[in-house]
């Protein structure tokens, strides 16, 4: 908008401008608050050729004509208040909803109060291309402001200024174009109010004020069928009233707000998060800080529609009620088979009884085999906070209703999301027939307590199921990866010079030199993984005259080209991490950074910002110290590479020698870790080869090989991360970023300790990191090398995660990390792909005095927020590459197997029994599956045992934890999902036709 003046207004006129309230201080005194607003008459409305506003103004807004709406053949305007962004954003965000859109001050204020969120969404939404939207600061008008009346809520002001704002929109407009010889100008476009409050669209109707709901005007759009799927149920008040509506309550209704943060401030109540049992659909747990153990919660109408990820408040049942887990897998697609979509009518309460009917005889069921042992059980009370986002689903082809292609009729359909955890999802749309085969995008809207399951509506369609590009995209929303391409903001934030950047020559006249230690001339290179583009760091190590060694880690002067309070930074932020999957990689930064000018490519002079120590031989610190500096790799070597040049005993250069230092600090250090009580823990690790042509198809799996240089670079990573933690934790107290990982409880452990001994004699003291250590070290089976991993990466999964924190907001006695039994540290050693890091880097380029830390980076409140996101962030990123690699293990293992039938027979180890199968982990491979059995068993949960009788009439076969098996491995499409799963089959020792 371009410079305008602002008009004072006379002294008699301020009440007009006027805000008065009520304020409280921090001491408990009430005092009265006068805000003044200065209101403007030259606020231009947006529209193309007014001929009332200013001409210094560029305007966006043409109106929509005739062939986009059958209401308003001569063109229109929209203008939504506040309730339809909030509830319909999938609606404006699509390509089909077209009209121009009159976005008021009021609505962007109030939606970024009420959800922030949407409000980013909302700020993109204007920036779009294709969408026609125009800003009106109604707030600063002086045709359009309003002050707040007397005993006059904040939404009702708000509502009478959206539409006192539309009022004059259409006055202006016929302002603008004078009538025609005395009568008013019949091609006229209107500018329509779009709510969905009934309320106000009664009161704009009295006032003669243009309105519609969301529905009727989408009714009448073009594309009115596929704009009807968008519609969220959430914000609509004119759906007919169904059957459903008056049918009796499923679940319990939730106790109001106010009471449940009474109840869990006085103890009567609990909060946590919502977690589905992935294995029993009818079970979830809900951890809080109350008990050791997270609170049961058996069946659905005690988990009372919380879904996964939800922060629930629950009522934990008398002593004499509590439970244990369930030990038996309960499918909820082969429960729930054949339910009723539509769930209306008498049919509709005949089927909803059956589904009760066979829910509950399958939770009394394995209620009445479970185990003596017992946690705390339980109820959902109420939801604090819903994690409800939109979901990667398929269409349940058995709920359709009709699978006529051409047909536009409406159906309620079954959505099923492709997460375990997560339940099916009622669907409205007239495309479902198109659907099937596809995989879609669901956005949960509401979950009444009439309905047996969340309502939803459709967002977009990514592909046919199981094709490469539809699952890959898949696989980023559902994990929340952020993949959009970078804009034109953030990329304006690159060196002008792009690619051809340089370091400029050394001079105490060039800014990248100030205060930078010139370290070209040390022999350092890079040790990675193959075909690593985005180098973080790189070593040297050599001997100085006295004796000690000097070794240093040099990492990429990310925060150099990233600064503080820039697009490029809100992004990387808002991002939080690089996103690694089989085939691609999600980045942080733009490429030109991440793999080029950040990058600490060999040959070439690249920023960087080092830490340096003085060590002894036996790799005691003498000293370290921090610098920014100029560095110019001799080498890039990825594992294998330097492995072979540090035992090859012709090689006596200067880089072969360096490596060699650095390998004996590194043993030195890794064992100075061990003694202290760091873990030596597992996790499942294969490579998957793929095709080198375009298709990029995996051809074979195997299993990582881990060398010492892996171990090499390991440990001078954590070297540099505890040493700059302990730097930047003395500077700033109170907003360091650190990353901790706290003591699991024990109770964690109490399953493993009990297999352990009970099914190998062997005992697991998890008394204190050190002790886990060390018993883990004694956890082995001289008949089988591969059972201490095994034992490793069960460990693991009894571990808490890590989580970046501010060093003020927790206590000093728990910064401590757990599994690396250091009492201090933090992200450094990785930039380029992750946030963390780059805020360490900040902080510690004001702890030594290089650059001054960004106001931000004060404030307690600001680093905990972006932690929250960060940490989010990284979370979901590991397991969208964890389901990658299932992926295309899954794609891998159909192009093997004999005659091309994609079965693969592999071994593999039993980790977990059911009373109706056995849970594998097949480490060649490195994926879990179940093996069902369909015939009846003996099942022992205190032995952890399972017998399958014979057949034959031979003898019966019992199968254990840690039980070495021989299984059938193939992918197969499920008909109902178009989802492809593993499915395993037991070979041995049990024949498969036994099962």
């Amino acid at each position: 908008m371009p410079e305008i003046s602002i008009r004072k207004r006379p002294h008699s006129e301020a009440v007009v401008t006027q805000r008065k309230f009520f304020k409280k201080t921090a001491r408990g005194k009430v005092i009265k608050v006068i805000r003044e607003r200065y209101l403007r008459d030259d606020i231009a409305c947006g529209i193309v050729k007014c001929k009332a506003c200013s001409p210094l103004t560029d305007p966006v807004l043409a109106p929509s004509g005739d062939p986009y709406h059958a209401l308003f053949p001569n063109g229109h305007y929209v203008l939504p208040d506040t309730n339809v962004f909030l509830a319909q954003m999938d609606l404006m965000e699509s390509n089909l909803f077209t009209p121009p859109i009159i976005l008021l001050q009021t609505v962007l204020e109030e939606v970024r109060h009420r959800s922030l969120p949407l409000y980013n969404r909302l700020k993109a939404l204007t920036k779009t291309e294709g969408k026609n939207v125009w800003i009106f600061y109604n707030e600063y008008s002086s045709q359009t402001a309003i002050i707040r009346e007397e005993d006059e809520s904040p939404n009702d002001r708000n509502d009478r200024g959206i539409r006192k704002a539309t009022a004059w929109y259409n006055e202006h407009l016929s302002l603008s174009n004078p009538p025609i010889r005395g009568r008013p100008n019949p091609k006229l476009p209107t500018i329509v109010l779009m709510t969905d409050d009934f309320a106000n669209r009664q009161k704009a109707e009295q006032e003669n004020i243009p309105c519609i709901s969301v529905r009727k005007y989408v009714e009448g759009a073009n594309e009115s069928s596929q704009l009807s799927d968008l519609l969220s149920a959430a914000g609509l008040d004119d759906i007919e009233p169904t059957k459903a509506a008056v049918r009796s309550a499923i679940y319990p209704d939730y106790i109001p707000t106010a009471t449940l943060v009474a109840g869990v401030k006085a103890g009567e109540l609990h909060q946590g998060p919502f977690n589905a049992n992935q294995y029993n659909y009818l079970e979830g747990t809900v951890p809080v800080p109350a008990f050791s153990k997270p609170v049961l919660l058996v069946g659905r109408e005690n988990m009372n529609r919380a879904v996964q990820g939800d922060v629930v408040v629950v009522e934990v049942f008398d002593k004499k009620e509590w439970k244990a887990p369930a030990d038996e897998v309960v499918d909820q697609e082969a429960t729930l088979r054949n339910d009723d979509a539509e769930d209306s009518g008498e049919e509709g309460e005949d089927k909803e009884t059956l589904v009760r009917e066979r829910e509950s005889k399958a939770v009394r069921s394995e209620i009445s085999k479970r185990p003596t042992e017992k946690q705390p059980t339980g109820r959902v009370v109420g939801v604090i906070k819903r994690n409800w986002r939109a979901y990667v689903c398929h269409i349940d082809s058995t709920s359709l209703t009709s699978t006529n292609a051409t047909s536009l009729s409406q159906q309620t359909v079954f959505a099923t999301p492709v997460s375990r955890l997560l339940p099916r999802i009622r669907l409205r749309t007239r495309q479902a027939p198109s659907l099937i085969g596809q995989k879609i995008l669901v956005t949960i809207d509401r979950w009444e307590s009439t309905s047996r399951y969340p309502e939803g509506h459709f967002v977009r369609a990514l592909g046919k199921a199981e094709s490469k590009e539809a699952e890959q995209e898949s696989l980023l929303l559902e994990f929340e990866v952020p993949y959009r391409p970078f804009g034109k903001a953030i990329l304006d934030c690159l060196p002008s010079e792009g690619e051809q950047w340089v370091v400029p020559p050394k001079s105490d006249r060039s800014p990248e030199w100030r205060d930078r230690e010139d370290l070209r001339g040390l022999i350092i290179c890079s040790i990675d993984p193959p075909g690593c583009q985005d180098i973080d760091d790189a070593l040297h190590a050599r001997r100085l005259s006295n004796g000690n060694i000097e070794a240093g880690v040099h990492i990429a002067d990310v925060s150099h080209f990233v600064h503080s309070d820039t697009p490029m930074d809100s992004e990387a932020a808002s991002r939080g991490t690089t996103v690694y999957l089989v085939d691609k990689r999600i980045d942080m930064l733009p490429a030109l950074l991440g793999t080029n000018l950040c990058s600490l490519r060999p040959y070439v002079e690249r920023l960087a910002f080092s830490a340096i120590w003085e060590m002894t031989p036996e790799a005691e610190i003498v000293n370290v110290r921090f610098t920014k500096s100029v560095i110019a790799s001799k080498a890039a070597f990825t594992y294998e590479e330097a492995q072979i040049r540090k035992d090859d005993p012709h090689l006596q250069d200067e880089l072969t020698q360096s490596i060699r230092l650095l390998n004996s600090l590194a043993q030195k250090l890794k064992a100075g870790r061990m003694a202290a009580g760091a873990l030596n823990l597992a996790s499942p690790e294969v490579k998957i080869h793929l095709d080198s042509s375009e298709s990029s198809d995996p051809i074979d799996v195997e299993q990582k090989e881990m060398r010492e240089t892996n171990s090499l670079v390991e440990e001078f990573m954590l070297l540099a991360n505890v040493s700059v933690a302990k730097k930047i934790q003395d500077t700033f107290p109170q907003t360091a970023v650190l990353r901790r990982h706290l003591p699991p409880p024990r109770t964690n452990f109490e399953k493993l300790q009990d297999i352990l001994q009970k099914r190998k004699g062997l005992t697991l003291d998890v008394s204190s990191s050190g002790a886990l250590a060390a018993s883990l070290d004694k956890c082995i089976d001289a008949k089988e090398p591969a059972f201490n991993t095994l034992v490793r990466i069960m460990a693991t999964r009894c571990m808490l995660s890590a989580e970046y924190f501010s060093s003020g907001s927790v206590s000093r006695d728990t910064f401590g990390h757990y599994g690396l039994a250091s009492p201090i540290y933090t992200h450094f050693t990785s930039p380029i792909r992750r946030y963390a890091d780059v805020l360490a880097h900040r902080q510690l380029s004001a702890a030594i005095g290089f650059w001054p830390l960004h106001a931000t980076l004060h404030s307690k409140a600001h680093v905990e927020r972006v932690l929250d996101v960060v940490n989010r962030r990284h979370r979901m990123a590991q397991m969208a590459g964890r389901a990658s690699v299932e992926f295309y293990v899954g794609l891998a293992l159909k192009g093997r197997g004999e005659k091309g039938t994609g079965e693969v027979r592999e071994e593999a180890f039993v980790i977990r029994t059911f009373r109706n199968g056995l849970g594998v982990f097949v480490s060649k491979l490195g994926i879990e599956g179940l093996v069902m059995f369909k015939r009846d068993t003996q099942f022992d949960a205190e032995n952890y045992t399972i017998t399958v009788p014979s057949t034959t009439g031979g003898k019966d076969v019992t199968i254990s934890v840690f039980d070495k098996v021989t299984v059938d491995i193939e992918v197969e499409k499920d008909k109902n999902t178009q989802r492809g799963r593993v499915k395993m089959t037991l070979v041995s020792p049990i024949n498969s036709q036994m099962l």
